[in-house]
């Protein structure tokens, strides 16, 4: 797909989730990120907002005049139902607890502890379906001495170690570590939740196709603090056996080299991984350097991470006297791992992207034509999900899934909206 094909919203076909419906109780980021990655293969999503406003995420970023959502909403809230529900007022969580009877699945982010309050805790949910998946994605999970404190994406990022290594040594910089500039941390425990609910649907599919009931009530706990935690390589198994505790490293990582955003004669910067030796060879022959390669000092990864300043030196030194783009000539013709550093218009063009359909563009009803990313993963062998629409308006599906679902008439709809439940 190119960005000059479009995406219109209903004509994507059915993913390999289709048939599965779950119930987004979630806000902000990480719940909602994790049932956008499962409606875009295909799930039935029915994400419940607070009447009004709704999701707080429509008034993140860049909004257009005259419109009450942002342009990130569009995505965020893509191929989702959006109902609305005052889960504080009884007829609210009553009216929950009969969709909750006809999904598979629940996904919820709020403060532990804060659902239950309203009676819709775990327990609550398999109370009227005993075969529900329950996700509950949090700062730092449902148990333990820590599990009611408050947390953002933002904390996950530094309680599990990620913000400590994004920065450079003290003896460069003493400013403090910077931030990704998106909301990673919610973003992978959503990935998490994801899984765990997917794995959840295997185990129980697995025990009735050998005549058994199947597992019920399943529910997985996912904490951002966790996610990132999971995350970091070697840094937990090596302080535990040598008390080593890594450093931020800045645009190195301390396990490979050569590995480094490289200065180009031009101004800008240039990025090469040549990690094994047979990688090492090939960039010293586009340097010019062949006998590099032979050097004792770089003759294999340990020693090329020992010496990897004189190396960068070496590398840096070939880089400034080169444009970006003779540079990457070179390197490229040589099959090593190397790139320019992409910002969001390079995206946009990138040749790769457009032709796996990863740049697309899709109807949006309210805002017109709009730029998406694509399904990940990419699937073959049967329909693979795709942008069947846009994010939807607050409650844009209320009627429809209350009348399909619960087989409500109009009048009850009616009746609760004039109530303020809806």
């Amino acid at each position: 797909m190119t960005t000059t094909e479009s995406d219109i919203g209903g004509s994507a076909p059915g993913g390999p989730l289709s048939g599965l419906r779950i119930l987004e109780l979630g806000h902000f980021i990480a719940a909602p990120f994790s049932t956008r990655v499962l409606a875009d293969l295909g799930a039935d999503v029915i994400k419940v907002e607070p009447p009004g406003k709704g999701d707080p995420v429509r008034s993140w970023g860049i909004i257009p005049e005259g419109e009450t959502d942002s342009l990130w909403w569009s995505v965020h809230g893509r191929n989702k139902r959006s109902i609305t529900a005052d889960l504080k007022k009884p007829e609210g969580i009553a009216l929950v607890k009969r969709l909750i009877a006809r999904v598979d699945a629940v996904v919820e982010n709020f403060k532990p502890g804060q659902l239950a309050s309203w009676g819709l805790g775990p327990d609550d949910m398999t109370a009227v379906n005993p075969d529900v998946i329950v996700v509950q994605i949090s700062g730092y999970g449902q148990t333990g001495p820590g599990h009611n404190r408050a947390a953002f994406g933002v904390i996950g990022e530094a309680v599990g170690g990620l913000r400590h290594l994004t920065g450079y040594p003290k003896e460069v910089s003493d400013l403090p570590p910077v931030r990704t500039g998106i909301s990673i941390g919610d973003s992978v425990a959503g990935l998490y939740g994801a899984i765990g609910l997917l794995a959840a649907l295997f185990e129980k599919g697995r025990f009735e196709k050998g005549g058994g009931r199947g597992k019920s009530g399943r529910r997985i706990d996912v904490a951002l603090t966790e996610s990132i935690l999971s995350l970091l390589e070697g840094c937990l198994p090596e302080y535990g056996a040598t008390g080593a505790i890594r450093q931020p490293t800045g645009s190195t990582l301390p396990t490979n080299a050569p590995s480094n955003a490289y200065p180009t004669a031009d101004g800008r910067f240039f990025l090469i991984a040549a990690n094994s030796n047979a990688l090492f060879r090939r960039l010293c022959g586009a340097m010019g350097r062949p006998e590099m390669a032979d050097d004792p000092r770089y003759a294999d990864n340990p020693s090329r991470v020992k010496h990897a300043a004189e190396l960068d030196a070496a590398i840096t030194h070939w880089t400034t006297g080169l444009t970006l783009d003779a540079v990457s000539a070179k390197v490229e013709a040589a099959d090593v791992p190397c790139s320019r550093i992409y910002d969001i218009a390079d995206i946009a063009a990138d040749p790769q992207f457009l032709d796996r359909g990863m740049v697309r563009r899709v109807a949006d009803p309210r805002l017109g034509e709009m730029l998406h990313p694509g399904v990940v993963p990419a699937m073959t062998g049967g329909p693979a999900g795709g942008v069947r629409w846009a994010g939807p308006t607050v409650g844009a599906h209320t009627d429809e899934v209350l009348s399909e679902l619960l087989g409500m008439a109009p009048d009850e709809i009616d009746a609760l909206k004039k109530d303020g439940v809806l």
